[in-house]
């Protein structure tokens, strides 16, 4: 491999693990609670939630960083689509947690001050507004599907080992679903992300050194 192919796959090997490690630690720190009560609130106002959500953010960011790299080391494979599926997808995914970050913050903290558990029907009107909820569920869609075709690329191209997108494909195809599920199944989802992740990024690591 050239010095610049290699760059390339420290690149993504790098941001994969670095990814990897902050979905796993997103559902870890996220505070759980009965979120139309003021112990939700106290959660949502915490730094332990904004932490949770801002790892996810990042994770999210360098999550595309390590799908182009792998575009670029498949030497251009039919891997574009994917890398352009999730972008757009992490872009309109993206300002969906930026709300829940900060403005969930927000409205939790007023709660607490006033101790007035009425005010977070906010929060749900900001979750579920149309507007926000299918920006949120089309990014995620659109982020699944590029990540199931990199996964693809992968196991066509011969370059890295077959089975090494897999998981990381299957998790970001149940990041939706696993919304609506209990925080140890959320918690497991992490792990399988992270699983994923970290294998796809010592796979890149090895081809730098091909």
């Amino acid at each position: 491999m050239t010095t610049l192919g290699s760059s390339r796959a420290r690149l993504g090997a790098g941001s994969l693990a670095a990814a990897a490690v902050l979905f796993l630690l997103y559902p870890l720190v996220r505070p759980y609670s009965d979120e139309t009560t003021l112990a939700g609130a106290s959660a949502m106002a915490s730094s332990a939630w904004m932490a949770a959500h801002l790892f996810a953010a990042v994770g999210f960011v360098l999550l595309t960083l390590g799908v182009l790299a792998l575009h670029l080391v498949l030497d251009r494979r039919p891997t574009l689509p994917a890398v352009v599926l999730t972008w757009i997808g992490v872009g309109l995914t993206l300002p969906y947690y930026g709300a829940e970050v900060f403005g969930l913050n927000v409205i939790a903290g007023r709660a607490l001050q006033d101790q007035d558990a009425s005010l977070l029907v906010l929060a749900d009107e900001f979750r579920y507004g149309p507007a926000a909820v299918t920006m949120f569920g089309t990014g995620l869609v659109l982020l699944g599907v590029g990540v199931v075709l990199a996964a693809v690329a992968v196991w066509r191209s011969g370059v890295l080992a077959r089975w090494s997108g897999v998981p990381l494909a299957a998790g970001f195809v149940l990041f939706l679903p696993q919304f609506f599920t209990p925080p140890a199944f959320r918690m497991a989802h992490g792990a399988l992300i992270a699983i994923g992740g970290l294998w796809a990024a010592v796979e890149l690591w090895r081809a730098r050194r091909a």
